[in-house]
């Protein structure tokens, strides 16, 4: 009987919506017997680990996937049949359910459990059965990882005072957007945060599809990064698209998340010249970016002190005040000249 052929990849545009839809790296793919705690026997579906998430689809073709499950916090990864030779079978416990993972064979088990020990606990396990060209994609895979959650962590926490309170509070019943909205495009809040860094390092901005709006930040590590963040409006509602949704009552709260999850090293961008000394925040927006402004020209006005026609007689040097003419025409008419 001939060996049963490894499942083709996706095509492309499936790949590309896939990879629209989730927002993360995929790093293995393949079929996988899924059996959840609400299930009474395995599911089949085709499989994709991506980041820490794995994707259930009904089959490959298809892009939307119907399930998935998050492995950030897996306690750990049991084996349940370990001497059975014709499939792997292995179980994943995670601390609000326990899954049970089956698959055709065992080559393909110890592919899939030596990727999912990979990525969870961010190290390449060595007491898995692979090829070298297989523990080389474990190496690669785990560095993707790493670098990936350096992205989305940002950088490390700095402790903060007690005393100081780094969060403030946005809301503002005059004003229904944060102060550190601007009408701006995703290249111009760019620019904003590189040529002005001390006025802050996250901007919010309406989304590409403007229904939407867009979350800019500068993260400082090893050298600045730029990153985005969509923010979606869900009725009364705002959601951050991270790898787990974040759903939040309004913007205000949505700054106020970024705040608190770095611990004050995200703070609103909040642009201020001496030209908008005394503007109340009931302003409407403004259309040109202040950086993008022509610098206002004003007059130079010289302090030129002009005295009296009569006191610069009088302290003109060389020249007789209308004083000093009369005091000698006076004592002329007493001396009798």
């Amino acid at each position: 009987m001939m060996a049963k052929k490894p499942p083709k990849a996706a095509p492309r545009r499936i790949f590309q919506e896939r990879m629209r839809i989730t927002s993360l790296p995929l790093y293995f793919e393949g079929y996988l017997l899924v059996k959840r705690p609400e299930h009474q026997e395995f599911k089949h579906y085709w499989t994709e680990l991506r980041g820490t998430t794995l994707f259930f689809y009904i089959d490959k073709k298809n892009p939307t996937y119907i399930d998935k499950l998050d492995l950030t916090d897996l306690t750990c990864l049991t084996d349940q049949n370990p001497t059975e030779k014709c499939s792997a079978r292995f179980l994943l416990v995670l601390p609000k359910e326990e899954v049970e993972l089956r698959t055709e064979n065992t080559e393909s088990g110890e592919e899939w459990r030596g990727f999912i020990l990979t990525i969870t606990e961010l190290s390449v396990p060595q007491h898995v059965s692979l090829l070298p060209g297989q523990m080389i994609r474990l190496h690669e895979v785990l560095e993707r990882e790493k670098k990936r959650r350096i992205e989305m962590e940002g950088p490390p926490n700095i402790p903060l005072r007690k005393e100081k309170q780094p969060i403030q509070e946005y809301v503002d019943i005059l004003n229904p957007m944060p102060a550190c909205f601007y009408s701006v495009s995703r290249k111009e809040a760019t620019e904003m945060l590189e040529k002005n860094p001390s006025s802050g390092n996250m901007i919010l901005r309406p989304g590409s599809d403007s229904r939407n709006y867009s979350i800019t930040i500068r993260q400082e590590l090893d050298t600045p990064r730029i990153k985005h963040y969509r923010v979606v409006s869900e009725g009364a509602n705002y959601t951050i698209e991270l790898e787990k949704p974040v759903t939040l009552p309004n913007l205000f709260s949505v700054i106020d998340y970024f705040v608190k999850e770095t611990r004050g090293n995200l703070r609103p961008f909040i642009y201020s010249t001496d030209e908008n000394l005394g503007h109340t925040k009931t302003d409407s927006p403004i259309k040109t970016p202040p950086w993008k402004q022509e610098p206002i020209m004003r007059p130079v006005i010289k302090n030129v002190f002009r005295p009296h026609m009569k006191d610069y007689m009088n302290d003109c040097p060389g020249q007789e005040s209308n004083k000093m003419r009369r005091e000698k025409r006076e004592n002329e008419e007493k001396s009798g000249y």
